[in-house]
């Protein structure tokens, strides 16, 4: 079980830095946020995986834990916030004279058709 644990942390670092440097604008978190999250995935999932095989299969055990070291690391991603990309999809401003801001509906606005 000792082998496998240190496979397991090794695996979970090397998702965490394969992360990092694949895309490290979509990580906006902190390097260390990002490494423990994976570390600590890839352990946490590497040891349930063992005893849920009983030990038996401990290379499916590897791959269960950078898979699910990956998939946990992956939730700290923020695309939407990486360089070059305007959220412009997000936030419009509304127009003036619209049914926010207290104007009269028009045509556009109408929910129901016209009588």
């Amino acid at each position: 079980m000792l082998v496998e644990t240190v496979a397991f942390a090794l695996v979970g670092l090397i998702v965490g830095a394969a992360a990092l440097l694949s895309l490290p604008a979509y990580f906006p978190a902190g390097r260390a946020l990002v490494l423990g999250t994976a570390l600590g995935s890839a352990l946490l999932t590497g040891v349930i995986a063992h005893f849920t095989m009983d030990g038996r299969y401990p290379a499916a055990s590897i791959a269960i834990s950078a898979v699910a070291s990956a998939l946990l690391t992956s939730v700290l991603a923020r695309p939407d916030l990486a360089a070059g990309r305007a959220p412009a999809h997000r936030h419009r401003q509304h127009r003036a004279g619209g049914h926010r801001s207290g104007g009269p509906r028009t045509g556009a606005h109408r929910r129901h058709r016209p009588a």
